[in-house]
């Protein structure tokens, strides 16, 4: 009987410390955020610059009001030295106070998924969120549901991955207590306990594998574009369903060609194509 319990705790330890081994920073590197060509400017980026001096050029055209020029800055930063939250953070900021609402969304949602329970970049994103023309009410969502998905979004992957790794260290200790103990009150405080680790560690995982599919298989989109006619079919002859407009937040269901079918928080779903839209 020990013997299986180890078995079991033994590998939700192997498959936890694997999802830990993934880091959101590595995956998310060679995701660069989309710049609207015609609001971003050219600015002279020192070919051999640190990232310290880069981070201090764009603070400062920050500083002087010159955003669209700091958001450029920043992109140069992502390009040579790979993503950050910090980074987009930054990016959003910049592109709210050059007026491009588009863009700081796209940004502060990949800040979020680098950090979901970051406050400041959720309250930003929502402030954002108002500026949009599309105002879609989602489909009412299951309390219990509701509730899931917010403690869900607490964390990152590794973060949760850490969680589950602490529980399963406590699983384990309480197993211990339960069959080596010779006392009864340090028996039923290890039998309740181990079950309690348990489940919150299964829960962790479970957060964690969630956390880190999102990152390696995004699925969300923000438009870029003023108006998008969204088509019944992949293709231009499709009968028009309805119209989206620039800043709006899309799950992609499939992809045919240079088209995709996207669904909105509302159900309504339709066909966009490609170049329309920019994956989180």
């Amino acid at each position: 009987m020990m013997y299986r319990y180890l078995t079991i705790a033994a590998s939700l330890l192997l498959f936890s410390i694997n999802l830990f081994g993934a880091t959101e920073s590595d995956t998310l590197s060679s995701n660069t955020p989309a710049v609207n060509s015609t609001v971003s400017k050219k600015i002279d980026v020192p070919e051999n610059g640190s990232a310290d001096e880069l981070f201090k050029k764009a603070a400062s055209f920050y500083s002087k009001g010159r955003y669209a020029e700091a958001a450029s800055t920043y992109e140069a930063i992502l390009e040579r030295n790979g993503s950050s939250f910090e980074l987009y953070y930054n990016l959003g900021n910049a592109w709210y106070k050059a007026n491009e609402p588009a863009h700081a969304i796209l940004n502060y949602e990949r800040a979020l998924r680098m950090k979901p329970g970051d406050r400041d970049a959720r309250f930003n994103l929502e402030l954002c969120q108002t500026k949009i023309v599309d105002k879609i009410d989602p489909v009412g969502v299951f309390l219990l549901t509701r509730w899931y998905r917010s403690l869900g979004n607490n964390f990152n992957s590794n973060d949760w991955a850490i969680i589950s790794i602490v529980f399963f260290i406590l699983f384990i200790s309480s197993l211990f207590a339960y069959f080596f103990s010779r006392k009864s009150w340090p028996k039923k405080a290890g039998f309740y306990l181990g079950i309690l680790s348990l489940l919150i560690c299964i829960m962790s995982l479970v957060f964690s594998s969630q956390k880190y599919h999102e990152i390696t298989n995004p699925d969300q989109a923000i438009l870029f574009s003023p108006t998008v006619t969204v088509k019944s079919s992949p293709d231009q002859s499709g009968t028009d369903l309805f119209v989206l407009h620039e800043g709006t937040k899309v799950t992609i269901k499939n992809e045919i060609g240079s088209w995709k079918e996207i669904e909105l928080p509302d159900g309504n779903v339709g066909w966009v194509e490609s170049r329309y839209m920019e994956t989180i």
